[in-house]
């Protein structure tokens, strides 16, 4: 729902209250959340929400950050009426519970979420950003999809690299030191397989310190050292947009 009383989102840190200053459409068989800039634009991106959903106010609290820096932004529910998980669910069933979610299997989405973004919105140059579940589903369509311009992939399971490294757009990886999800081995792997084979721009980059979610969840009122992480991973992703949209 619109919620034209919240201030812009410039400030840093959970937002697990926050109402949101876009609103909900149904596109074809998937509802999204989506938020446009005061001026007219022709740049979009999608963000793909993390295994919460795509309800989480977080995420669109992002998705509100890069509509205040200039784009048309949707976060639309690519688990498609399955529910989000909760922290309440029991952590022994959670491999069976993303078995019917694959962050490799959302083609047919993006096409309806692309198809409504220029058919409706106007957009012609289209980016994407995904955390956590979110950031494996960049991995997979930076890999795969021709009709994207960029991606962002914030603490995304690295998972789509077995067999290639062959990036079809410039792409950010977005990683913490200490994410518990993500062992810095597998990064340096991956960092090794696209300074071998990457024929587009790319950039991989650790934040000190930080855990699995500091980007769009960490309450940085617990920590307050983060806040200068929270605040450069939100301005990295956004210049990488800015540079190649």
């Amino acid at each position: 729902m619109a919620n034209e009383s919240r201030s812009c989102p410039c400030d840093i840190g959970d937002r697990l209250d926050y109402g949101g200053r876009g609103q909900e459409v149904q596109v074809e068989h998937i509802k999204a959340y989506v938020c446009k800039p005061p001026a007219s634009t022709d740049k979009a991106v999608i963000v793909i929400h993390d295994i919460f959903g795509w309800e989480l106010p977080n995420t669109r609290y992002i998705a509100d950050m890069l509509a205040t820096n200039g784009y048309i932004a949707t976060c639309p529910d690519f688990f498609v009426g399955q529910e989000g998980w909760k922290p309440s669910n029991d952590w022994a069933t959670f491999d069976d519970w993303l078995k019917t979610r694959s962050a490799g299997k959302i083609d047919k989405e993006i096409d309806v979420i692309l198809k409504y973004l220029k058919e409706q919105c106007g957009a012609k140059k289209i980016g994407v950003v995904g955390f956590c579940w979110g950031g494996a589903a960049v991995q997979h369509l930076m890999l795969k999809n021709p009709h994207l311009q960029a991606g962002v992939s914030i603490y995304g399971v690295i998972k789509f690299f077995a067999d290639t490294s062959s990036l079809l757009h410039p792409t950010f990886f977005i990683f913490a030191e200490k994410d518990d999800f993500i062992p810095l081995q597998q990064v340096a792997v991956l960092e090794e397989k696209l300074k071998q084979n990457c024929k587009v721009d790319y950039e991989v980059k650790i934040y000190p310190g930080q855990t699995h979610g500091f980007v769009h969840r960490k309450r940085e009122d617990i920590n307050p050292q983060d806040k200068p992480y929270i605040e450069e991973g939100r301005k990295d992703m956004i210049n990488w947009l800015n540079k190649y949209l």
